[in-house]
């Protein structure tokens, strides 16, 4: 079993319909599969956190982030994504 290729993607913005939605509709057809995902809504303002597996699909890494940002601006939310390797290195104590 190859070792999977995570991706941590965040999202964040003002709390509106659809969110979750137009986030794994966009994964789901790419053939990303999520592994994990958290999400809040604080005050009107959301907040998900969701790992997700790259190993079945055939877009590249930047084209996960050029779609992510392009979902975030029409719907009004900032959408990051990382590199779990990167993620972890940044977070390490």
């Amino acid at each position: 079993m190859e070792k999977a290729e995570k991706v941590i993607i965040t999202v964040v913005g003002k709390d509106t319909v659809g969110i979750i939605a137009k986030v794994c509709t966009f994964l789901s057809e790419k053939k990303i599969n999520i592994l994990d995902i958290s999400q809040t809504i604080v005050s009107g303002f959301f907040n998900m956190m969701m790992i997700a597996d790259m190993n079945g699909s055939d877009i590249s890494f930047g084209d996960l982030c050029d779609g992510m940002d392009k979902i975030g601006s029409e719907i009004g939310v900032s959408i990051k994504c990382q590199k779990e390797e990167i993620f972890d290195e940044m977070h390490r104590i």
